[in-house]
């Protein structure tokens, strides 16, 4: 993993081979940092600009000629592989029947997920974006029905505590420090879910994860941005429909390990993190035979008619 220092991460190191340098300038030209540059001698590197390398390898991978190589902040020489050519990769065709085909998923076949598949989900799921590599993302796997169930059984008298302050009368105490949209927000969503979580728990239903057999917590360190663990949890609902899986985010679960900071200690999770966000899945028991269509609530093309 990456090292901080006190002021930033410590830079990564470009490794140039002279050798097979044809000095095109294409990594001075796209170094974000603007830590490479090309002069008389070849490409040099100036880590005193800005963060010095960050370490996203764009110089690596634009390199018509193989001659860079990225290693430190989360990357080795060995990470930097050929693509596969145009002609393989998917099409807007294909990315839009796969994403048009995708649907929340809560009723799930008694089949365990292969932990290949899981290994699967989280080889794409890495591969999301972030403000600056290495990403801060981290991922609870809870990999069987039997384990994120006895999750459940943890975290629904983990939120019943935390929702108390939503019930009379410690509602009526706090209600003159919340403003109006936190406290209907309290009293006409959070409190009736968390009631629902307890009674189907008590009746032996798990409605908090679907008696789903995988489980995926994505979050993320405090000077993350916050979006960074939604979007690595968006593709890996991707990845999982490409392998036949069915899918939900949850939102709710993670409160529970960011609130209750012994059950976030058993688990792994920092309190210090960011809410996260919890992706189940599992093989569907009933599959979808058409789609919906959806749109945008709001569509502005500047310039037209703002």
């Amino acid at each position: 993993m990456a090292l901080r220092t006190g002021r930033a991460y410590d830079p990564a190191t470009p490794l140039i081979d002279p050798g097979k340098c044809t000095l095109c300038g294409l990594c001075a030209r796209i170094c974000p940092g603007g830590v490479l540059d090309l002069e008389e001698q070849g490409v040099v590197v100036h880590q005193e600009r800005q963060f010095g390398c960050v370490g996203c390898g764009h110089c690596a991978t634009v390199c018509p000629a193989g001659a860079i190589l990225v290693s430190g902040r989360d990357l080795e020489p060995g990470d930097v592989f050929d693509l596969p050519p145009a002609k393989d990769r998917a099409t807007h065709a294909q990315l839009l029947a796969l994403v048009q085909a995708r649907r929340s998923v809560r009723h799930f076949s008694p089949e365990e997920v292969a932990r290949e598949d899981v290994e699967r989900i989280l080889e794409a799921a890495s591969t999301a974006p972030m403000g600056i590599p290495p990403t801060d993302v981290e991922v609870l796997v809870i990999h069987g029905r039997d384990k994120l169930r006895a999750l459940a059984g943890e975290m629904i008298p983990a939120l019943d505590r935390m929702c108390r302050i939503m019930r009379p009368p410690l509602f009526w105490l706090m209600r003159p420090f919340l403003n109006k949209m936190t406290a209907e927000a309290f009293r006409g969503f959070l409190a009736p879910v968390v009631d629902l979580y307890v009674k189907e728990w008590a009746q032996g239903r798990d409605v908090l994860f679907y008696d789903a057999p995988l489980g995926l917590y994505f979050h993320a360190a405090s000077f993350a941005d916050a979006a960074d663990p939604m979007i690595a949890a968006t593709y890996a609902m991707l990845a999982a429909e490409s392998l036949g899986l069915g899918s939900c985010m949850l939102g709710f679960p993670g409160h529970a390990l960011k609130r209750d900071r012994a059950l976030g200690r058993k688990y792994g999770v920092p309190p210090q993190n960011h809410l996260g966000v919890f992706l189940v899945a599992g093989h569907p028991a009933v599959r979808h035979q058409r789609g919906v269509r959806r749109r945008f609530s709001r569509v502005v093309w500047s310039g037209e008619g703002i």
